[in-house]
Order: structure tokens, then sequence, then C-alpha cells
């Protein structure tokens, strides 16, 4: 069932993911000619030259930035870096839609890269899910995804940003990692997310689960209204993850079967309706 879903989700223009956090120094660069912003007066520190690497070291409370094998102070513990439309910036050697935010806290650099919901999920489902598996596992696998994250928007705010971009919240490889497959599986199934009375759930997946999903209390200790244990299709495969919710490779099985994506996650999760998020909601 499809509900038009605005109540429960905190407004958010883009969702900011921790690229590196209390690291020593930063590579960043662009696709095209573009500036360095001092985010703290909106004005530009550097103009950066295409496809050329920068490094960004901490400086006493600000940064310094490397041109031309020569470092230069940067007046200004947080800088973002923004390529214009249909370019790429890049940071830990790889591409990412969006914006990159590098901020000095406590001596140390941390990068995020700020990012609308859906481009981000272009970077996740291909992390999270081989791209070559079947285009409903996928679409389940983008569905829950949207879900886990705007559930637990403001995870990581201790640190600046929402989400890590590794398997402790979900792997995201950015634009790097996008695939025409994952990313018709994320566009088609565009502001789709699980709810339970009304809010938003975390979908929680992992590889596989054994044979058997197991009910949240024997993972964490407390049992969840739209979590259950069944069968998880993936008894081939040996049990790689906690076991709650969405078997990924029972997923592709039950794809295999002929299985939408939806038929996918209502056997996964209980008492779960499909929302689609108002995108007014989200600016």
């Amino acid at each position: 069932m499809f509900l038009l879903f605005t109540a429960s989700v905190n407004p958010c223009y883009a969702i900011k993911i921790g690229l590196q956090t209390g690291v020593d120094r930063v590579g960043i660069g662009s696709s095209v000619e573009t500036s360095l912003i001092d985010a703290n007066t909106n004005k530009t520190v550097t103009k950066l030259d295409a496809m050329k690497g920068y490094e960004i070291i901490p400086y006493k409370n600000t940064m310094a930035i490397a041109i031309n094998g020569k470092f230069y102070q940067i007046y200004s513990d947080y800088v973002v870096l923004k390529a214009p439309a249909g370019a790429f910036v890049s940071a830990k050697n790889k591409w990412y839609r969006g914006i990159i935010i590098v901020q000095n806290k406590n001596k140390k650099l941390t990068v995020i890269n700020q990012v609308e919901l859906e481009d981000y999920l272009k970077g996740v489902v291909p992390s999270e899910m081989p791209s070559g598996w079947e285009l409903e596992a996928l679409k389940a696998q983008a569905i829950a995804a949207r879900s886990y994250a705007l559930a637990n928007l403001g995870k990581r705010a201790s640190l600046g940003y929402d989400l890590k971009d590794t398997p402790e919240d979900q792997a995201y490889g950015g634009a790097s990692a996008e695939t025409v497959k994952t990313n018709e599986a994320v566009d088609s199934t565009s502001g789709l997310v699980l709810t339970y009375n009304m809010k938003v759930v975390p979908a929680y997946y992992s590889a596989s689960a054994g044979g058997q999903t197991i009910n949240a209390s024997a993972a964490w200790g407390n049992d969840l209204p739209f979590i259950r244990s069944v069968p998880s299709y993936d008894e081939n495969v040996k049990k790689n993850g906690h076991g709650v919710g969405m078997s990924q490779h029972g997923a592709n099985n039950l794809a295999k079967q002929g299985y939408n994506a939806y038929q996918i996650l209502s056997y996964f999760f209980q008492n779960v309706k499909f929302a689609r998020v108002n995108e007014n909601s989200m600016n």
C-alpha cells in the first residue's frame, strides 16, 4: 500500500556523510575548474584547477593547502568545495556528487560529503549489493537503504555529520561506485521508504542470515515491531552480518523466483507500509 508520507521526516535538503574523521591530511580535487570557499565568510580561498589533486593539512586552528609544492595558510577552520552541475568533487581518491566539506576540529581534519539523498543512494546501492544482481533485489536494497538513512539522520551529529561511509552505517562509494543498473534501481524507487505507525523505519539488512533471519532482540536485546524471524532463502551462503531484517542474498534469490522489490521487503519485514517521501519536506 502506498501513502503520501511527510510527517515524520526531518526537513533536509541533503544528507551529510562522514568520509574521514580526525585525520592529519586530506586530498581534494574537482573534475572541472572551481573554487575553494571559506564557509564562514563565503569568500573564495583559492581557485582549483580541473583534474588536479590538492593536499590540505591542519595548521594551528586553521588549515593550509599545498599549491605547486608549497603550503599556504587558509585563514579558516571550515572550507567547502562545490563543483558546477554535472561535475564531480573528489576526496579519498574517489569522485563524489554534491559538496566536499573540510573542517579543522581540535587540530584534526574531518571530511564530509554533503549530497542530495537520492545521489547518496546511488553510491550506496552498488557498495552494499553487487550491481550484477537481480534488478528487483537492487530496488529492494535502494528502498531499504533510503529508509535506513532517513530514520538515522543525525545519528553521528556529535561528529558533525549524519552517517559514516562504512558498513557501521551504510557502505558508500560516491559517484565512483555508480553503475547504470544500480542508478536505475534508485531512480525507479525514488522517494520510497518503509514505514511503521507513520514513521520511517531503519530497514535493517545484512549480507546473509544463514537460513533464518533473527528477531532484533536476539541481536540487540530489544524486539522491534517491524522485524520478524523468517526463512532467509540464503541457506546456501554462510551467515554474514547480524541477520536482522532483509538478507541480501535472500532478496536476490527471491527476485530470481519472480518476487518484486515490494514483495521482497514485505516478506522480510512485518506490519510495514510503503510510503513516498514528499519532496517538499526534503527542501
